[in-house]
């Protein structure tokens, strides 16, 4: 299968290559040529590994030997098989994707790609070392390095914002081992340091490198595609339970900072499973609501520290995918994409603006209104959630109250509530007296939801990266390692 860029000066690469490269030579991100054909009433029928299995192989044909891959990546890391658990809470059904070794949605996708970029590897005879850079806003950067240490072959570099993760999520990369795996704090926000790794990539471009660069970030369609899977165990899950009949729409709810979670199920639906609309809910950086309500992508803006630091974004890189899916016009993304970087902003034509509309709603929650969410949901319901969750909750109500479109909801779940604990514990009226590590004792002990076991034991480990750099130094700092 041909991929190519959405900005369409690229040459085309097979999925293979596209995986082992991440971003496009001239700065898109890949995406199939069609969307493949695909039997989604067989997937729904299967068990998860084979869910996963069908729809990687569909979307990376050219990486062979795909069941062995998923059960290598899969077997043993999650609480069960079934990998990402629904449960009936009020009126939605939370899709938990947070069952996995580093608490949050992002191990479906970072146990697989390791697998599926060492298969590649093998397939295109590549012989250099792969260096694997990403920026994170709090959860890839555990869970990309989790899923690469000590992968042979294969180096890892994570970078994050000095001061914009939680202690926990902080705690957890700077205490993790490997022989081939750094981190490293950037001086600023989320998107600096997602800026500072795409440049170094455009920097890169075309020199002779001791290594290979490759992301981990959503931007490699790798990393993408073993997301799609989950929708259609949501959806086979609501089957199962009798909510639905073959062929219902289900609508979901996903709190969205780089677009790659919400765009994944827009995939999903483009292989056939009956998708009805998608929400896209964000926090008080609302810079995707008002690009869906309008029209304009506007970055211009104050990029707020909130409680739910992974929506603490305000370029969501996905969306550029999502802009060549529905207008199938590579000039108009590449200009697009120009005028976001050098402009700060740009508007869509009407049409496609409409086709945007037709499938997506948006709506945004605050740090007072997630409060209110988890509170309200644990009182009434005696479901635990987290910030990111509560703002996909919230969002959801919003949407039914505004539209009575009453159809099955599914609200994706993104982190355990022990990533963020001070928040939860004070939202249902714990007292957030300690550390964060105090507070997860506390919130145990209130809730009477455990902690998980990866978390548990994060007070005793080490920090062993403890970095702390300028973006305009991390070019240096790839470059030395």
């Amino acid at each position: 299968m041909q991929y190519h860029s959405t900005r369409g000066s690229a040459p085309a690469v097979d999925s293979a290559q596209a995986v082992l490269t991440g971003l496009a030579s001239d700065g898109g991100l890949y995406l199939p040529e069609q969307i493949p054909t695909f039997d989604w009433k067989k997937c729904v029928s299967s068990d998860t590994f084979s869910m996963a299995t069908q729809i990687l192989s569909a979307f990376l044909p050219d990486i062979p030997n795909m069941e062995e891959l998923v059960r290598l990546a899969y077997t043993g890391k999650f609480e069960t098989e079934e990998l990402t658990p629904t449960v009936a809470a009020g009126p939605f059904t939370v899709l938990e994707l947070f069952r996995g070794p580093t608490s949050a949605f992002k191990d479906v996708a970072l146990s697989m790609l390791p697998r599926l970029m060492t298969a590649a590897k093998t397939v295109k005879g590549a012989q250099k070392d792969i260096l694997i850079l990403t920026a994170t806003s709090g959860d890839t950067g555990k869970a990309a390095l989790v899923g690469f240490q000590d992968v042979p072959g294969i180096k890892i570099c994570v970078f994050y914002p000095d001061g914009g993760v939680s202690d926990v999520q902080r705690r957890q990369m700077v205490s993790q081992e490997g022989g081939n795996v750094t981190v490293c704090a950037v001086r600023g926000n989320f998107d600096d340091a997602q800026t500072g790794v795409k440049e170094i990539f455009t920097a890169c471009r075309g020199k002779e490198l001791p290594f290979e660069l490759s992301s981990a970030n959503s931007i490699n369609i790798g990393r993408l595609a073993p997301q799609i899977t989950y929708y259609f165990k949501a959806y086979k899950d609501l089957l199962d339970a009798g909510k639905i009949q073959l062929g219902d729409k289900v609508n979901f709810s996903v709190p969205t900072g780089n677009f790659g979670d919400i765009l994944a199920g827009w995939l999903a639906g483009a292989l056939g499973l009956p998708v009805g609309t998608l929400i896209c809910a964000s926090n008080a950086n609302n810079v995707l609501t008002d690009f869906i309500r309008t029209g304009t992508y506007d970055r211009r803006r104050p990029l707020y520290k909130t409680q739910s630091p992974s929506m603490d974004i305000l370029v969501s890189s996905n969306l550029e995918r999502l802009l060549y899916l529905l207008s199938g016009d590579t000039a108009l993304v590449a200009e697009l994409m120009r005028k976001l970087q050098t402009e700060g902003s740009y508007t869509v034509p009407a049409q496609l603006q409409e086709k945007i509309g037709n499938q997506f709603w948006a709506g945004c929650c605050d740090d007072d209104g997630a409060s209110e969410v988890i509170g309200r949901v644990f009182r009434e319901y005696g479901y635990l959630c987290d910030t990111h969750t509560a703002a996909g909750w919230k969002v959801a109500e919003d949407y039914v109250n505004q539209t009575g479109d009453h159809r099955p909801m599914v609200v994706l779940s993104t982190a355990s509530p022990y990533k963020f604990p001070a928040a939860v514990l004070a939202a249902i009226g714990g007292s957030c007296d300690g550390d964060e590590f105090a507070q997860m004792e506390a919130l145990e002990q209130v809730s009477g939801v455990a902690i998980p076991g990866n978390l548990a034991g994060l007070r005793q480990k080490p920090e062993r990266h403890t970095g702390v750099i300028n973006k305009e130094e991390m070019p240096e700092f790839v470059l030395a390692l």
